[in-house]
Parts: C-alpha cells; structure tokens; sequence
C-alpha cells in the first residue's frame, strides 16, 4: 500500500506541517478577549470558507453575490447602490461590480429611484427571487450541517452572549441599537 504524503514525510524524518488557525497561535500570555477574538474569527473564517466553497460548486455563484441577493430579498422594493455598499460593508466598486454581474445573468435589475430620479435602486427579478429561494434554503440547511454538534442550549447560550457582546460594542460606538 503506497504511502500518503504525511507518512513519506514522516518515514523521510521531516515531521508534516500543522495546520494551523488564528487562534492555534495564542499562548498563555495572550489576553483573554485576544484569545476570545481571535476564536471567534477561526470559527467564522471555517464556516465562511466552507459555505463559500458549496456555493460555488453548487450553484456556481461566488458568496459576495450570495450576500447582494440575500439583501435584496429583505427589500422587494429595491436599495440604493449606497445602502447596498454600506449593508455589505464593501466599496461602491465592489457593489457596482457584482450588479453588473448579476443584472447580466437576469438576477437582478436597475430601476429608477422614485425618490430621485438620478439614482437607481436594485432589486430582484422573479427570475432572481426564485434562484435565491432555492439557494437560501439549500444554505441553511449547510448552516445546520455545520453546526449539529453544539447542542441546543450552547447554541441559545451562545446566541445570548454574542447578542449582548454586539450591544456593548454598538454602545462603545455611541449607537443605541445593533
């Protein structure tokens, strides 16, 4: 039976590489809310990976576009290409980028602003609100997958902790509400 690449390494004397996340590089010495932090972003980056890599192999659209027609789902009457960027957290460039992309596939549409009518709201076509109906549910199902581990009330503890983390953050920042 032929050896894997670890074994040869090992056989070889050169011990493989570990794999290694964010917070598997903390000692003892690291503050406590470093340690907090840091696995927090491990978690989020693994899920966040795996979710990317699904939807990409599954329907073969890329997380950004995901997260565009999750937001306009939220809003059948459109957003702004403004509030689109700040909702998302990205650069206007980023938001026009994935539009464009989108509105080419017939998933989403541009349309005057009735507030004002230089601008453009984008919304879904019924052709995008079916496209991710059927993505949404597929992807909390993943989500599920992923975390069936953690049993019902660690993730209600969780929940509640995170929910009043976000809170104390929101009030550090002088806005009320999260």
């Amino acid at each position: 039976m032929p050896l894997n690449e670890n074994q040869q390494q090992e056989r070889a004397g050169d011990a493989p590489e570990p794999v290694l996340d964010l917070a598997s590089r903390l000692t003892q010495d690291h503050h406590q809310a470093l340690k907090l932090w840091l696995r927090m972003l491990s978690c989020t980056v693994k899920i966040e990976n795996e979710i990317r890599s699904r939807l990409r192999s599954q329907f073969g659209i890329t997380l950004p576009r995901f997260d565009l027609m999750a937001q306009l789902e939220r809003y059948p009457q459109g957003l702004r290409m403004g509030e689109l960027s700040r909702r998302m957290m990205v650069t206007g460039g980023n938001v026009t980028g994935i539009t464009d992309q989108l509105e080419q596939e017939g998933l989403v549409q541009r349309v005057p602003d009735p507030k004002d009518g230089r601008a453009f709201s984008v919304m879904l076509t019924p052709a995008g609100r079916k496209a991710f109906a059927e993505m949404a549910q597929v992807h909390e199902g993943w989500v599920v997958e992923l975390l069936q581990d953690i049993p019902g009330d660690d993730k209600g503890q969780l929940i509640e902790l995170l929910s009043e983390m976000k809170g104390h953050l929101y009030a550090r920042n002088g806005k009320d509400k999260p």
